[in-house]
């Protein structure tokens, strides 16, 4: 595919220089011809001129406007032929970049595209071959009994079930990556859209008998979708019942500027090392540090998700965090205009 998008930014240069020299000559033809007639006609009445007030002159083989316009013509020729090689070698430039400007979409769909299927194969990797190697154990196994293919099956059915999961959420990511458009956003209630959010991690909490707190909330409305705003909580809220110890409480805050809404989440739980911080983001990306140790499940896909979504909404995500304190999320909202 890089290859191909070589040879397409080449091909599609060469026609964008084609089209600029091609204007470029048909406009250098109409100059050569407008200046020497120009010339032409402006010597000639200068040479009738000078005959009419110094009859004198007339015949005289120094006055004969041919010459003349035949060396101005040559120097007009010249003149433009540099112009013409000057703007070929600029046009190159120009034409070059705005050819990759304009394969510039196709090369971006084709990264996400690759990107989407080295992320699929590299984590089904092992769900899939645990699945295969549990199944052809059982298969193997000529005295299994009731019990152990129920074992078998319900051990494939986790497996599939983080299969599945993984799958949702890179195509949460691809969907995220390719959708930049705002014209579904509108007017977001911050009360409904945290209210909604507690409900779907509650049984999350109540699990590990984690407390939500809701404090100092604000309802003032954010521009957005509620359901990318909801998952972009949910996402938050999870990673810090996640990484709480049980008993804990997560606490869930917002505050207003005269210009932004902030929405904060935070818990008491690892922290994550001041060496992961950068890379939280990243996509797979899990630490080895004390956040990764506390539980091992998860992708490393969660907080993408979420920067994405922070990114399509024109807000910004950050986060704070210290090992054995906690960790803070922050996401600063644009106040709706």
């Amino acid at each position: 595919m890089e290859r191909l998008l070589r040879s397409a930014t080449f091909k599609l240069t060469l026609w964008y220089q084609a089209i600029v020299m091609t204007i470029c000559l048909i406009f250098s033809i109409a100059v050569y011809h407008f200046a020497t007639n120009e010339l032409t006609m402006g010597l000639h009445h200068q040479t009738q001129r000078i005959f009419q007030d110094f009859p004198v002159f007339q015949g005289n083989p120094l006055l004969r406007p041919g010459r003349d316009v035949d060396a101005g013509s040559h120097h007009i020729l010249w003149q433009l032929i540099y112009f013409n090689v000057l703007v070929l070698i600029l046009s190159s430039i120009a034409c070059y970049f705005l050819a990759r400007r304009t394969l510039r979409p196709i090369e971006v769909a084709h990264k996400q595209q690759k990107r989407f299927t080295a992320d699929v194969s590299h984590e089904l990797r092992t769900p899939l071959t645990s699945l295969t190697m549990n199944s052809e154990v059982t298969l193997m196994d000529k005295q299994i009994d009731k019990a152990g293919l129920r074992a078998a099956l319900e051990s494939n059915l986790e497996d599939a079930a983080i299969m599945s999961s993984l799958i949702n959420n890179l195509l949460k990511l691809t969907k995220l990556d390719a959708d930049q458009t705002t014209a579904n956003f509108s007017d977001q209630s911050l009360a409904i859209i945290i209210d909604n959010a507690r409900q779907q991690v509650q049984r999350a909490a109540a699990a590990k008998y984690i407390t939500i707190h809701a404090d100092e909330i604000t309802d003032t409305p954010v521009q957005g979708e509620a359901d990318s705003l909801t998952q972009l909580l949910v996402i938050l809220l999870d990673n810090a019942i996640k990484y709480s110890p049980d008993k804990a409480t997560v606490y869930i805050a917002s505050s207003v500027t005269p210009n932004t809404v902030s929405l904060i989440v935070r818990d008491e739980g690892q922290g994550i090392p001041p060496e992961a911080l950068p890379h939280v983001f990243d996509r797979f990306y899990r630490s080895d540090g004390a956040r990764a140790k506390a539980n091992g499940e998860g992708f490393g896909l969660g907080l993408s998700i979420a920067k994405l979504i922070a990114d399509r909404h024109h807000a910004e995500l950050i986060l704070k965090s210290r090992v054995g304190q906690g960790t803070t999320a922050t996401v600063i909202f644009p106040r709706p205009t």
